[in-house]
């Protein structure tokens, strides 16, 4: 069975950053565009940062200029860089195919800023 292990999230003050790591396992990670998924208190998950399988990437508007998705096939791991984080980023980070998640969601890591 497909699986996916998020890590990385903490508390951390605005302005700040973290690495959120995902490691996949049981499919070709290499083959697929992959995303990072993310979802607030009372709101839809959401796809912010999404990888090509060529490695090109695309961000959710909110996130562009601030976050860096990466991914490295020879670990099975996807990366997310969030630098500069604010308030409205606290959700729980998934990650998953993109763009669309067909696979069976891990557990997430928790990410939240707040002074």
């Amino acid at each position: 069975q497909v699986q996916l292990v998020e890590s990385g999230g903490g508390l951390v003050q605005p302005g700040e950053s973290l690495r959120l790591s995902c490691a996949a396992s049981r499919f070709i990670f290499r083959m697929y565009d992959m995303g990072w998924y993310r979802q607030a208190p009372g709101k839809q998950r959401e796809l912010v940062a999404r990888i090509s399988e060529g490695s090109s990437t695309n961000y959710a508007g909110s996130v562009k200029g601030r976050f860096t998705i990466s991914r490295d096939n020879a670990k099975n791991t996807l990366y997310l860089q969030m630098n500069s984080l604010k308030p409205e980023d606290t959700a729980v980070y998934y990650c998953n195919r993109a763009p669309s998640a067909v696979l069976s969601w891990g557990q997430g890591t928790q990410v939240t800023v707040s002074s």
